[in-house]
């Protein structure tokens, strides 16, 4: 039985742990054979999968609408082109409800903080076991696809979202009117040091709460989708309890992937309304 627990804790974290690039123990730079040196190269290293996977998957993206665009026609529209179009007025549907100022950038940041991050999340949906023996056989040690579980990945978009707030919020209001609105909302002018740090909090909350809330919701879903695999891993000969537990990691993993598309498709949503409505609030000006 710690055989069994030894190994099962082992495919846990082998399946967590990023491929990681930094500064090795011994000085040298190079790629982490395993998660103590991975967490020894501290702030620096580099995550090699979830940067390469955000990249590609943001190139795939803009490959497919580049293409929609670039066949488009006035007749019948392809198939392409049909989702194009649809995901194009979704997306100004949202902006138009959720977004009361004038701002061209909105709509094309709302469609790609959608479809990238969908496509992140989408990546769960993948047989958890295929791309890691497939990048094993190549010699990589770990390779996590689904860049949305990094929360080095989550911060960095919300910290871009909380970048063009700042940015928004001078530009509209200017300098005094940002800081008057941190200052002297909602209990005046003499309650100066209570509305700072309440406004404070309530303004670094928000990139904080945008990453840690796409993160969390797709960690505990690449785990789930680990400990079903663990039930298959365990499964010993054409025995009963065997065949039945073999049984019921086909159902769990075809149960929790159809719930998942839920979320995957939540989460993007979820992520790009309140990127929409932290940049209206950004547009509004108090008085």
């Amino acid at each position: 039985m710690s055989s069994e627990a030894h190994t099962s804790a082992d495919y846990i974290k082998h399946h967590l742990q990023n491929l990681t690039y930094g500064q090795l123990p011994d000085g040298t730079w190079g790629v982490a054979h395993s998660a103590e040196e991975a967490k020894a190269m501290g702030f620096w290293a580099l995550n090699l999968d979830t940067f390469i996977m955000s990249l590609l998957l943001g190139a795939v993206f803009m490959f497919m609408f580049r293409s929609a665009t670039k066949s488009i026609t006035t007749g019948a529209p392809s198939g392409l082109q049909n989702f194009c179009e649809w995901a194009i007025e979704f997306i100004d549907n949202s902006v138009r409800g959720s977004f009361s100022g004038k701002n061209d950038m909105i709509g094309p940041l709302a469609l790609t903080v959608f479809f990238w991050v969908f496509s992140m999340n989408l990546m769960d949906l993948l047989p958890i076991d295929y791309i890691p023996l497939l990048m094993g056989a190549l010699g990589v040690p770990f390779f996590k696809i689904v860049p949305s579980t990094d929360p080095n990945a989550t911060f960095g978009m919300a910290i871009g979202v909380f970048l063009l707030v700042l940015y928004y919020s001078v530009k509209i209001k200017g300098v005094g009117g940002f800081v008057g609105e941190l200052t002297l909302q909602p209990f005046g002018k003499w309650g100066m040091p209570v509305n700072l740090l309440l406004e404070g909090v309530n303004l670094i909350a928000k990139p904080i709460s945008l990453a840690l809330r796409l993160f969390g919701n797709m960690y505990a879903g690449e785990m789930i989708f680990i400990l079903i695999a663990l039930m298959g891993g365990a499964w010993a000969g054409m025995s009963l309890g065997g065949v039945t537990l073999y049984g019921s990691q086909i159902l769990l993993s075809l149960g929790w992937a159809i719930f998942h598309i839920l979320i995957v498709t939540l989460q993007a949503f979820i992520f790009m309304t309140l990127t929409i409505v932290y940049l209206d609030m950004a547009h509004q000006e108090h008085h």
